[in-house]
Formats: C-alpha cells, structure tokens, sequence
C-alpha cells in the first residue's frame, strides 16, 4: 500500500487525476481476497459523492445508506 501511496505522491503518471492534487493521504483502505472485487469497488467508490466518501472514512455507515437513498420526486417514498 506504501508503496502505491508514493506512486501518486511521485507524480508517476501524469494524467492520473491525483497528480495535481498532490500530495495524498491514504485516508481509508479495504483488504481484498481477489484483485477483480478490488477493482470493482474502486470504481464505484469514484462514482459516489464527496458526501458519501467522508461518511466511509469516519465509518459512518447510516450516513452512507441514508446519503444513497433516492430523492427523486418520482420515488416510491414520495409520490402520495
């Protein structure tokens, strides 16, 4: 993981979206048996809102299933 960290930090790729943001932190990781299920989470971990991600660092589960419900107005918790 270290070593993943400084990958970012040094700047190894230059078009990946942490290399302006440098340096990062590892605020939050997850152990994984298979490769694949890694892969699978880290790209729906990109689509989640800013929201959602501080929720998961402070693991604040609630707070993840309430910021993924649904608020759209035509949702079955909202319609009369």
């Amino acid at each position: 993981m270290e070593k993943r960290v400084n990958e970012h930090n040094d700047g190894k790729l230059t078009n990946a979206y942490t290399f302006k943001r440098r340096p990062v932190d590892l605020e939050w990781y997850q152990d994984f048996t298979e490769p694949n299920q890694a892969i699978y989470f880290e790209k729906k971990l990109k689509k989640w809102s800013k929201a959602k991600k501080e929720a998961l660092i402070k693991g604040d589960f609630d707070m993840i299933e309430t910021l993924a419900e649904c608020r759209n107005a035509t949702h079955y918790k909202y319609k009369p």
